[in-house]
Formats: structure tokens, sequence, C-alpha cells
């Protein structure tokens, strides 16, 4: 067989891990050969391909990024673009397609599947929004990640009586900063699936500093957005997938907790932190194990599936599942965050 594999979508840790399973299995178990696929579905649309063997993966486990290089190029607002796709996958004679990446990475790969193309999903974003999947990898470096980086704000913060703001990636789903909000010991957590109210955010600070603290952590996801909607500050441009670029709800949050209470405050977003460098343990484990499920996929012909995570198991279940609604959180983990909060 013939395997093609591609990345799309953000970068994230754990992703060189899964092209280097892939590859492993695939071509010493199986004598497949396997062709990657430059920069996401653009590199589909215009056929730079590149071979990847033993050699050429070497290395990979704990390497950020991706050796494939990714874009967040749209196939559906191409013209012709699904066609075109199927196109270079005939001319490749590529006999599956492994596509790992987030929902519109597999959403594509879904629209190919139901139009007759081989492919596999391989669930990828640090967001942790994916439905069907338990945990997706990347997420537990995000975490790690922002978590060391709230530690190192308390001293400072506490240090200079401040009020810290840490904002952390989460357009639709506020799972790092919940996890990392929890882990940090955050004093406020504000994720996208519970508006907040910012007097209740302030009264929260005041009520901790009257109790003795002389400083403050809130921990903002970037989509978190406020009750009276009056908040958010958007750039207004859109990705190839429709999506708002988010950006500055943290520093609206900063002015009016500093307007509101007189206490001095500052802001870090982490963004793009979160996304770089090594991939946790948990992170290089998770990928290498569905990086190796994916290929057994190919192997026998099981498309139109995405490998997940499922309590300890690593299982196969449709792209329709995966792709159908994100994953937020709910109402019993923030129940637990906030028992914490003030």
């Amino acid at each position: 067989m013939r395997v093609g594999v591609l990345t799309g979508g953000g970068d994230c840790p754990g992703l060189n891990a899964v092209i280097r399973a892939v590859v492993r299995k695939g071509e010493e178990i199986y004598g497949h050969t396997i062709v990657g696929f430059r920069h996401g579905w653009r590199g589909v649309l215009e056929d730079e391909t590149v071979e990847l063997d033993r050699g050429s993966t070497r290395g990979l486990l704990p390497r950020g990024g991706t050796i494939l290089g990714t874009s967040r190029t749209n196939p559906s607002k191409v013209e012709n673009g699904i066609e075109k796709v199927r196109e270079t996958l005939q001319e490749e004679r590529i006999d599956a397609l492994i596509a790992i990446g987030g929902d519109d990475t597999l959403g594509v790969a879904l629209q190919l599947t139901r139009a007759g193309s081989p492919a596999i999903g391989v669930p990828k974003t640090i967001d942790n929004d994916l439905s069907a999947t338990d945990f997706t990898f990347g997420f537990n470096t995000a975490v790690q990640v922002a978590t060391d980086a709230i530690d190192r704000l308390h001293t400072t913060a506490e240090s200079h009586d401040r009020v810290m703001i840490v904002e952390v990636m989460g357009r639709h789903a506020g799972w790092i900063a919940m996890y990392a909000g929890m882990a940090g010991g955050a004093d406020v957590i504000l994720i996208p699936e519970k508006p907040f109210d910012i007097d209740e955010v302030c009264e929260t600070i005041e009520r901790r500093h009257k109790h003795g603290a002389s400083f403050s952590i809130v921990v903002v996801a970037e989509g978190a957005v406020p009750k009276e909607g009056s908040m958010v500050t958007q750039s207004g441009e859109l990705d190839a997938f429709g999506h708002v670029r988010l950006g500055g709800i943290s520093n609206e949050v900063q002015r009016a907790i500093e307007d509101r209470t007189g206490f001095e405050s500052r802001v870090t977003i982490l963004g793009h932190v979160l996304r770089g460098g090594t991939p946790t343990a948990f992170d290089r484990v998770l990928a290498t194990r569905l990086g190796v499920e994916a290929i057994d996929a190919a192997h026998e012909g099981d498309f139109g599936k995405m490998v997940a995570l499922r309590g300890a198991g690593i299982e196969r279940v449709p792209l329709e599942d995966a792709v159908s609604e994100p994953k937020t959180v709910g109402e019993d983990l923030y129940d637990v965050a906030a028992v914490f909060f003030g």
C-alpha cells in the first residue's frame, strides 16, 4: 500500500510522534510506502509530497511542531477543491490517507470518505475539544506549559501585590483554562462555556484581598465572554474555515478589574507559546499509540474512522462522531474549580 499522511490546522506537540509511529509500523511491519503531504490540505491540492521512511523520521519523538508543515487551507473553499484532492490522491496512487488534525481537518477527511476516498483521522488539538475521544495529544503539554507559567506568575504577583491575568488558548472550550487554572491555583477562571459577570469577578478578588491575600491570579480562555457581551475584542478577520481570530479579552478584563477595584493588574498572554516545544511524556505515548492504531486501520481497510482514546484503550470511532459537535467543559468540573475561587 501507499499511505499518505498530512498534518492540518495549528501545530502542536506530538504531531511528529504520530508521523514516526505511522512510518515505523507501516514500513517495517507491513511493508507499506508512506508519503507525506506538505503543509496540510494545501500540499494535497498542490501535490507537494515527501517520502517518509525510518531514516527521515529518526529522532522525532521529542521534537515539537511537524516536519511536514501545516496550514489552515480548506479545500471546501477552493473551486472543485475536494475533487482536486481526490485527483491528487489518485495520481499519487494513495491507497489510504491519514489526516492528523482537529475538527476542521477531520471534517475534510469526512467529506473525502463520503466521496469515496479512503481516509482515517487522528485527533489533534491542544484545546481538547474534539468529541469521541477522552483526550487529544498536545493538550497535556499545553496545560503543563500554562501551569508552569502560572506558577511563575504567582511569585511576581505576590511580590508586587498585583492581580495577574493569564490568557490561554480556547476558542469554544475552556479545557486548558480549567486544567491549568486548577493546577496553578487560580483564584478566578473564565471560560467560553460560562459567560462571566465582571462585577462578580471583581467582588471575588476584593473579598479575597479583604481576607488577607495581597494578590490574585485570573486565568482567562481567549474565547471567554462577559454576560453583557461588551468587552470582547476581535479583529474581525476570518481564517479559511470561517473562524474569527480572537484576542484581547484579557486586556479588557485587566482594565475592568483595575478600574473597579483599584488593584494594580497586569496581563500575560501565553498564546502560541502553548503550541511550541517538546511534548510531555503523556503526549508522546498517546501520539505514538494513536499513530500505530491509525496505520493498523489503514492496513485493515477500516476507513471513515478516527482513532480515539477511550478510557485506557485506543478505539476506532466513526469520523461523524468526532466532528458532530465540540466537546465542552461540563458544569461538574467548573463547580470543582469554583470551590477554590477567591
